[in-house]
């Protein structure tokens, strides 16, 4: 148990993030001089951040929680939090060094939906029915903008998380109860046949969905070929922009299962799926997005369910959402889609983001090789192998640089999660080293970090979806409040914002740190050892062809102190430490001599000549 102590200690720099004064933010390059790679991002959901403003707690609609949603004691329903709350904390955000926030969608939603017995609430933002609006139990887009405007002042970014696949669930089937909602494909419920090939001929001259002519979808004027669309007199209207409100725009073939055709033409969980394929889509949502831009001069997206979308809906999509930042005057717009699997590997992102024009994906393989190996599951092999996929991502390996790397999300659950039951043990102070390790991955190796809101607070969850979306400010949540926190006494029936937690005086020590180092933002990587088939030593290589400066990482996965000498490059002449332990000098010409303690790190800066 010392050792892990003293092995956390220095790799925080002598124990500098357990007591003392927050660290400060490193000093910021002006907003619009930042490239992608340059940022460190935030993601949060506002409704569990900080409730700002007590009075939008229930949006503005009378009755109870299965109209209003707001249910401070159920975990799947608003809990209060706000923009106004979110502004009020921005001190405590930017403390960390962050210089961009993502946060879950803000747009207007469908209040609560689900079977009767199974209700939720849309306190997450990925049940749209306004997409031109805040959501009142959010605020107003007047509190957007002064959102906006204040981290903007600050030199923070602010990136939306936008949908552009499906609508909140306002569509029902009238054959839907007795099929089970079923997904009927194009093959047996082709476009021309109601109900099938031996149906009434219908869509007369529809020549197929992959032409793209806007007269052709013209002719697909009848939507009943797999199901029979049908919506309330209470939701006719209920969708903005009006467009939206048209059957005949939406796939209607029944619940996706996630594999082959149903990814892009199912229903996500009974949510309205849009006909992306459709040219009126495509310009609705060019339009939609665009005006964003336009009237708060947001700086991303991220992009909800990009891969259940047809390739050619992004193909549009983005080029005009970069010419939209553009004439803002916003060069670098980072554009990133929600690509998901659970796999320590490239391919599924590298592959669709090469057939879609998407420019860049978060990063789930990092996700899952971070979880492996500072747990101790997986030897660093997993890891030096994924970073070596890099150069299949279209671009090569410096797309890889612009990919938002991160531990844990609101889907898949928290890393320290994934670290206790991977790790198999229980013991508080080998949790806290390891979680401290992945985070220092995360800092160092190639992408853009992106901290989970709560994180840096020691929140662990309990699972997955609403599992993982615990409160920032006191929670009534039975689920959440039952959990010790990693590194603090502190359980969410309390405020959380101690900037004192040694997770968030680490976060804001490896910004630091990679602020200041240009071959940590935008270095290229070379594998320079791992460990095979035990934990134990990961080393890599960083290098900026533009400064020439070259930044030599290490990690120990293992619970067992470590010493070995290292391959660095020739050119290298002299040793400077960045964080951690590094060695005063080189061991001989070409090689480094790196000691480190269990679940220690350390970044060492090689000076060259040149």
């Amino acid at each position: 148990m010392a050792r892990i102590f003293v092995g956390i200690a220095a790799a925080l720099c002598a124990g500098a993030a357990f007591a003392g004064e927050p660290v400060a933010p490193p000093a910021a390059t002006p907003i619009d001089q930042r490239q992608l790679e340059d940022e460190i991002i935030y993601f949060v959901l506002p409704d569990r951040f900080e409730n700002g403003d007590t009075s939008n707690d229930r949006g503005g609609i009378k009755g109870g929680p299965l109209r209003h949603g707001f249910d401070p004691a159920h975990k799947g329903f608003y809990h209060g939090g706000d923009l106004k709350g979110l502004t009020s904390r921005l001190d405590y955000i930017q403390g960390m060094g962050v210089t961009a926030i993502w946060f879950a969608p803000i747009f207007k939603n469908k209040p609560v939906q689900g079977k009767p017995g199974e209700e939720s609430a849309g306190y997450h933002g990925y049940w749209v029915t306004d997409f031109t609006s805040v959501d009142p139990h959010f605020g107003t887009n007047a509190e957007f903008k002064a959102f906006v405007d204040a981290a903007h002042a600050r030199g923070m970014k602010v990136y939306m998380d936008i949908i552009t696949n499906h609508t909140a669930d306002v569509i029902d089937y009238a054959e839907g109860e007795a099929t089970g909602y079923a997904y009927r494909s194009k093959g047996d419920y082709p476009f021309s046949r109601r109900g099938g090939p031996d149906g009434a001929p219908i869509n007369e001259g529809f020549a197929g969905d992959d032409n793209p002519d806007p007269a052709n979808w013209a002719k697909l004027t009848d939507p009943a070929f797999a199901y029979t669309p049908v919506v309330s007199e209470e939701e006719r209207d209920v969708k903005v922009p009006a467009w939206l409100n048209d059957v005949t725009l939406y796939h209607n073939r029944g619940n996706s299962h996630w594999i082959g055709e149903s990814s892009v033409y199912g229903d996500f969980s009974g949510l309205d799926d849009l006909a992306t394929e459709n040219p009126r889509v495509v310009q609705g949502m060019i339009e939609i997005f665009g005006d964003w831009i336009d009237k708060y001069g947001i700086d991303g997206f991220r992009i909800d369910t990009a891969k259940h979308v047809n390739p050619e809906f992004w193909q549009a999509f983005v080029p005009a959402m970069l010419e939209r930042a553009k004439a803002k005057g916003i060069d670098h717009f980072h554009i990133f889609g929600e690509i998901a699997y659970e796999e320590p590997n490239a391919t599924l992102a590298a592959q669709v983001m090469t057939q879609s024009g998407l420019t860049y994906a978060l990063d789930m393989g990092f996700a899952k090789a971070a979880q492996m190996v500072a747990s101790g599951k997986s030897p660093p092999r997993l890891m030096a192998e994924f970073l070596q996929q890099d150069a299949i991502y279209p671009g090569g390996a410096t797309t890889a640089l612009g990919l938002p790397t991160f531990l844990g999300n609101h889907d898949f659950g928290r890393f320290s999660m994934f670290v206790r039951e991977m790790s198999g043990s229980d013991d508080e102070a080998e949790l806290l080293a390891r979680v401290s390790l992945g985070h220092a991955m995360m800092f160092f190796l190639r992408g853009v970090p992106t901290v989970y809101y709560g994180d840096e607070q020691g929140f662990i969850s309990d699972g997955n979806d609403q599992l993982a979306r615990e409160d920032m400010f006191p929670s009534k949540v039975d689920f959440y409040n039952d959990n010790n926190l990693i590194g603090s006494d502190a359980t969410t029936a309390q405020s959380n914002f101690d900037q004192r937690h040694p997770l968030y005086r680490l976060i804001g020590e490896l910004a630091q740190a990679r602020s200041t180092s240009p071959a940590l933002r935008r270095g290229l990587s070379t594998v320079r050892a791992f460990e095979e088939a035990a934990p134990g030593l990961l080393a890599v290589e960083r290098y900026d062809p533009e400064t020439g400066q070259r930044v030599l990482l290490a990690f120990n996965t293992g619970a067992s102190a470590l010493s070995r000498n290292i391959e660095v490059s020739y050119r290298a002449r002299r040793v400077a430490p960045l964080l951690g332990n590094c060695p005063a000098a080189l061991a001989a010409p070409g090689t480094l001599r790196i000691a480190l303690e269990p679940f220690g790190f350390a970044a060492c800066i090689l000076e060259t000549d040149d």
